[in-house]
């Protein structure tokens, strides 16, 4: 009887090895791609003008949530950090595309893009925790992921990207004429041109490395709807464009052999609204004596407005006027044209935004604009509202705008095909992701969506 209990013992625990080891086996087999169209706002999916082949595919055959919601700011890194590190901006750090700095006591502020990953954010992406793991990642013109050293592969999303990129990525793509060996076709290329070469990077990637976790952000949707507006020829058509890249990713994967166990998702960082009118607060903050200017350039300012398309953050810089200065910009800005919110710390929590006193990047205000008003940065003139010119198109409005909603479908691998998902947060990506790799983010605040 003794022998028999051993053996049977044995044989439970050569089972559980055996089962944990194809369980660890099947999750390193497994790959997800995500694939970020910047500025593709989740109204567009389901307009029959604009021709969506291949993310529609994808959406046929897995699911679609109705919207997703973006952090605030909505706009870029912000969200892009939110999707992968799964918490919104109190808890991560990022609010503009770069670090905001503060020179000093009476000095405009300004936002430095020119920062590594370890400097931008304080909390733990997905492909920390997958690398950790032991997974393969890679991020082709992902923001905030300057010298990252848990991204096998890197192409940042940051200035002068090439000379933060991956070694021998460059030279993959050098070889393979998708980059010139001085970089000329790349620096002096319009967004368009550059979503070519990350596209051509994503797939050498997966062709060749097949990594377990790959993202790719593509640009230039968003600059053509910033510049002409959303639903419009050129707006379309850059949508239509984008979708080519899609598929060109698509037969990637199918190259590479691995579409059954890929994981898909389309998403976007946010949504668009067009804006014929345009707010200057600054020039405001100038007639009052807040802020002066030599030439267009602001040199003192004891309050400056950044803008961040449909909102403006507001920074009082002189901790002794602070109070008055305060009052005055409330007085100044709360019944101005245009101006839906004039909100102040006691309000940015509910929009998961931190607090000024616990972190030095956040405003003291922030100015929150009525549909189809964009906030610039302006400080000459006399006018607080001005026609747009050169601007048609914007996002940054608060997250609960419906036009700020931002794209969500998933499909292949552990997704099933299925009635829209509804309304999801884009801090849910993250630890969904997590999940189909039987990795935990426990960081994470956003939920594990159902897809199977």
């Amino acid at each position: 009887m003794n022998v028999w209990r051993q053996a049977c013992g044995w044989l439970c625990v050569l089972w559980f090895i055996g089962t944990s080891a194809a369980l660890a086996f099947d999750a390193k087999d497994r790959h997800v791609v995500v694939i970020c169209v910047d500025g593709l706002p989740a109204y567009l999916l389901n307009d029959p003008s604009v021709p969506l082949p291949a993310i529609r595919g994808l959406a046929k055959a897995g699911l679609q949530a109705q919207g997703m919601v973006p952090a605030n700011p909505s706009v870029t890194w912000p969200n892009h950090t939110s999707m992968t590190t799964g918490v919104w901006p109190d808890r991560h750090g990022v609010l503009f595309n770069g670090v905001l700095e503060r020179p000093g006591p009476g000095l405009p502020v300004a936002v430095n893009p020119r920062k590594d990953k370890a400097e931008l954010m304080f909390a733990p992406t997905l492909y920390d925790v997958m690398h950790e793991h032991g997974f393969s990642t890679a991020a082709i013109n992902w923001p905030c992921t300057r010298n990252c050293a848990t991204l096998d592969d890197n192409f940042p999303d940051v200035p002068e990207s090439l000379d933060h990129t991956t070694p021998r990525l460059i030279e993959e793509l050098q070889q393979a004429g998708a980059l010139a060996g001085d970089y000329a076709n790349f620096n002096k290329g319009s967004a368009l041109v550059r979503d070519v070469v990350w596209t051509e990077a994503a797939c050498r990637i997966i062709r060749h490395r097949k990594p377990n976790l790959l993202y790719l952000h593509l640009l230039n949707v968003d600059g053509t709807h910033h510049k002409y507006g959303p639903e419009t020829p050129a707006g379309n058509t850059a949508v239509a464009y984008a979708d080519t890249f899609v598929g060109e990713v698509l037969e990637a994967i199918d190259e590479a052999g691995i579409r059954e166990q890929t994981t898909v998702f389309i998403v976007s960082d946010h949504g668009f609204m067009a804006i014929p009118k345009t707010l200057q607060p600054n020039v405001l903050l100038r007639q009052a004596g807040l802020l002066t200017v030599e030439g267009s350039k602001v040199t003192t300012a004891r309050v400056h407005a950044v803008p961040e398309g449909g909102i403006a953050m507001v920074y009082l810089t002189r901790p002794e006027t602070r109070d008055k200065d305060l009052s005055q910009v409330i007085q100044l800005f709360r019944d101005q044209e245009g101006i839906a919110e004039v909100l102040l710390p006691d309000q940015f929590a509910k929009y998961g935004l931190p607090q000024p006193a616990d972190y030095p990047q956040m405003a003291d205000m922030v100015l929150a604009a009525k549909d189809g008003y964009g906030f610039s940065g302006a400080a000459t003139g006399e006018d607080f509202v001005v026609k747009s010119e050169g601007t048609l198109g914007t996002h940054g409005f608060l997250s609960n705008n419906e036009r700020m909603l931002a794209t969500f479908v998933a499909s292949g691998k552990g997704v099933r095909q299925g009635e829209p998902l509804g309304i999801v947060e884009n801090i849910d990506l993250a630890p969904t992701i997590a999940k189909l790799f039987g990795v935990t983010m426990e960081s994470a605040a956003g939920k594990v969506l159902e897809l199977e």
